[in-house]
């Protein structure tokens, strides 16, 4: 398995599909179901692809040539690379001349990785049409998507302009737009990250590396602030948003940015399902209808650390480093489809699963216990919320995150979803709270945005499920 993109090239022009696919309606109610410092001249966009290579096609989707990075990167963290007008999948004109519900642009601008090295990060921002009525400035939300994939086609920026993309063997629904649309309709900017990796050509997405994910997310609040014609500022109010890897995504943010980005004026952030405890999510994810996503997050640890290679090949099979490199390229629905279900056994070596092999593996427990959230208190309110049935991103582990946090004095907000078991590992118990809670999440967020202040409960932790 290399850490490189595994990503297929080749000179025919495909594009994504966004009529209904002509596959089995089994096909497509799956992936319904997923839906639940100085810098250095930046590069023009005319120097993205070195003269004479290939497209990028991942899955029969050509990515286009803006997601390949420049050989040179500016050197502070957030610094536009460069930018491009992004046409909204969904989008109205309004009365008065300007797209509901607003004028969407891609980015491309620079973080720093987990170790320690610049990384080309892309995304999207979005000026909204409606006005904003809270008190202040107009604030910005910077949005990390659920779980879309490994695959560069699966890019929430892409999923903006195609909410729905068809490709061989390949299904991306953008459903996290609808949290994008409804902040928008609030008058709140909104900015969304691809993650390192995702959409970029030249890496591997690292999937849930915390440090990827919290840098990613905090330089596209900074990015939002120099696209052109944004009304945000450094003044302005920042949430960060999130549900799943998206909660972990923003809940890492949360805990980073008082140390990696003071200057991001943060008023909050909403941690949904978040996997704050890798070794306790995996259990959860295996033999699942996500157990795909155990094959994103051993591709991403490999691509973060390449010395972990030797371990992987050492504790795989034929089978699974199979699975690995077919995982490498897949949106969620094709993961559900492809190795829904799949006990990690029959990935692994000696017949284990994941979690035997784990626990046998000093170096591997070492991965994730650096990926552990909650040893660093944020310095804003956060809300986290968990559904107690949920079995994919385990509830007592986004709880012990709430537990973690109030211990450190933090103000938190935990709100426990409480609805009926929906069955066992087939994601509804997963993307059900995320439903449900949304309302109930971006009014929290608003208030935030809009200076109210939030009063923790952490008080009633040892009353709460």
């Amino acid at each position: 398995m290399s850490p490189r993109k595994t990503t297929r090239s080749s000179s025919t022009v495909n594009t994504p599909h966004l009529l209904g696919p002509s596959r089995p309606g089994r096909l497509l109610a799956a992936s319904v179901a997923a839906a639940a410092c100085v810098g250095a001249v930046a590069v023009p966009a005319s120097a993205a692809t070195p003269a004479g290579s290939e497209p990028v096609v991942s899955r029969g989707v050509t990515i286009p040539a803006f997601y390949n990075p420049p050989a040179r990167l500016p050197s502070a963290d957030g610094s536009l690379v460069r930018t491009e007008p992004l046409p909204l999948g969904l989008s109205l004109p309004g009365l008065d001349g300007r797209r509901i519900p607003g004028t969407a642009t891609r980015l491309m601008y620079k973080s720093t990785d987990a170790g320690g090295g610049p990384v080309a990060v892309t995304g999207a921002y979005i000026e909204p049409s409606a006005a904003w009525k809270g008190d202040g400035p107009r604030p910005l939300v910077a949005l990390a998507s659920g779980t879309m994939g490994q695959g560069d086609q699966c890019a929430p920026s892409l999923s903006l302009q195609h909410p729905l993309t068809i490709g061989e063997g390949t299904v991306s629904i953008g459903y996290d737009n609808i949290a994008v649309y409804r902040f928008l309709a609030a008058g709140a900017a909104v900015v969304v990250t691809d993650y390192a990796g995702l959409g970029a050509t030249d890496r591997l997405h690292t999937y849930v590396n915390r440090v990827d994910e919290g840098h990613a997310l905090l330089d596209a609040a900074r990015a939002a602030r120099s696209v052109s014609g944004a009304s945000i500022t450094s003044a302005s109010r920042v949430g960060l948003y999130g549900y799943s890897q998206g909660g972990g995504a923003s809940a890492s943010a949360a805990e980073l940015q008082p140390s990696y980005a003071p200057d991001v004026n943060l008023a909050g952030t909403y941690a949904g399902a978040p996997p704050a405890d890798l070794t306790e999510v995996m259990k959860g994810i295996d033999g699942s209808a996500l157990a795909g996503a155990l094959g994103w997050s051993i591709n991403g640890f490999t691509q973060s650390d390449p010395s972990l290679k030797a371990v992987v090949d050492a504790n795989t099979n034929d089978v699974g480093k199979a699975a690995l490199k077919d995982t490498s390229t897949m949106c969620v629905g094709d993961a559900i489809l492809g190795h829904g279900f799949t006990n990690s056994k029959k990935w692994t070596a000696n017949g284990k699963p994941l979690a035997d092999i784990i626990a046998a593996e000093p170096k591997l427990q070492a991965v994730l216990a650096q990926q552990r959230i909650g040893n660093l208190k944020p310095a804003t309110p956060v809300r986290v919320a968990t559904g107690v049935q949920d079995d994919i991103v385990g509830h007592k582990q986004a709880r012990q995150l709430a537990v973690d946090w109030c211990g450190k004095g933090a103000n938190v907000t935990y709100e426990a979803v409480r609805l009926p078991d929906l069955g066992d590992k087939i994601l509804t118990n997963h993307l059900a709270p995320y439903l449900t809670d949304q309302g109930s999440a971006i009014s929290w967020m608003t208030d935030r945005l809009s200076g109210e202040r939030a009063a923790s409960n952490c008080w009633s932790m040892p009353l709460q499920p």
